[in-house]
């Protein structure tokens, strides 16, 4: 017998890592990629060993159990491409991404920073498709003519950050925040 048998996980095994996918979304969606394991091995009720097991690396960790996320997150901004009306694509992009961030750090610092893991890839055609809808916008006249992909990064990387008490305190402050920043990249017209 030449090759390998697959390896089957027991049902405890694949409890656990599920346990400790759910525990790794909860504590990095609310502290960012920086949170400590133990805290996850805490929240996920296993020890240390059970989670480097499973996931012998942080950002291992952090791409499977944020995969399925990002890759919504590059759809919003692949459909708004998409959309004709690039003013209107760029604003379902800040306000859809804006939200999203500010319910969860750890997207934030996976899609903007450079967060070691498997998405660079993904990550980069996300901006270019970004940068050629806010060409687009600029070129129809619809945002400022000094407006470039490093000012819509930035109004997401703020959104990201905002601060306040819950959750729910945090996406009403990003929508907010939003509103205010769509209206200062809108083109003045005479």
């Amino acid at each position: 017998m030449t090759g390998q048998v697959p390896r089957i996980r027991r049902s405890d095994a694949r409890d656990n890592r599920e346990r400790l996918l759910e525990a790794a979304r909860a504590v990095f969606a609310a502290e960012g990629p920086s949170a400590p394991m133990r805290e996850i091995t805490r929240h996920a009720d296993v020890g240390p060993a059970t989670l480097y097991r499973h996931f012998p690396t942080k950002e291992q960790l952090f791409t499977e159990a944020f995969s399925e996320r990002l890759h919504g997150c590059y759809a919003i901004v692949e459909g708004a491409l998409a959309d004709p009306d690039p003013w209107r694509g760029l604003q379902t992009v800040l306000e859809r991404l804006g939200e999203l961030y500010a319910r969860d750090r750890a997207i934030t610092a996976a899609l903007l920073s450079a967060f070691p893991m498997d998405f660079t890839a993904e990550r980069e055609r996300a901006l270019k498709s970004l940068a050629e809808l806010v060409r687009r916008a600029r070129n129809a006249g619809r945002v400022r003519p000094e407006t470039t992909l490093d000012d819509v990064v930035l109004v997401l990387m703020a959104t990201g950050g905002l601060q306040a008490g819950s959750p729910e305190a945090r996406v009403a402050a990003a929508r907010r925040f939003t509103t205010i920043a769509i209206n200062g990249l809108r083109a003045h017209r005479a």
